[in-house]
């Protein structure tokens, strides 16, 4: 087996790590997905809805990795961890520590609301600009960083925010 780390170094990508598995079903699915390849037909049949969402958000930190496989069904797509180890090694404001802990601890209807008025603002297939979205928002742009690395709907991509292409 490859060992790779995952190398957080960056503040923000805090977020992310801490939300991996910040649910029993996220981290229970974490733990088997580190272990052995599994299929989106097992996971759902074990974990239900949520299990999808949590498979989705782990393909979207980029935590896990995809491969055919021949089973009983088929060829399917199995899943497994990326990583088998993270470091940490970064170093931010207290002003940007303070965000990514709001940003980690934000209740669920919270972060549903900061989703559904970012997803307001996306006028077209463009996505919303970071900036501008924070403005809006009245919020920093690293508070609004943390908030979509936690969001299983949204991401950054360049210096805007988009919606998360169904990609499972």
């Amino acid at each position: 087996m490859v060992s790779r780390i995952k190398v957080v170094n960056e503040v923000g990508e805090l977020v992310t790590i801490f939300h991996a598995a910040d649910t029993d079903v996220k981290r229970k699915l974490l733990l088997d997905l580190s272990t052995s390849w599994i299929t989106l037909n097992d996971i759902e049949s074990k974990y239900g809805a949520p299990g999808k969402k949590a498979l989705l958000y782990l393909d979207k930190i980029k935590m896990i990795e995809s491969q055919w496989m021949t089973g009983e069904r088929g060829p399917e797509k199995a899943y497994h961890t990326y990583y088998t180890n993270v470091q940490i090694n970064l170093m931010g404001s207290m002003d940007e520590l303070a965000d990514i802990i709001y940003a980690t601890t934000l209740g669920e209807d919270s972060l549903e609301d900061y989703e559904n008025k970012i997803r307001a603002m996306m006028t077209d297939s463009e996505g919303v600009f970071v900036g501008d979205a924070a403005e809006k928002l009245q919020v920093s742009q690293t508070l609004l960083r943390g908030i979509v690395k936690r969001s299983s709907i949204l991401q950054i991509k360049g210096y805007k925010i988009e919606v998360v292409e169904d990609a499972i």
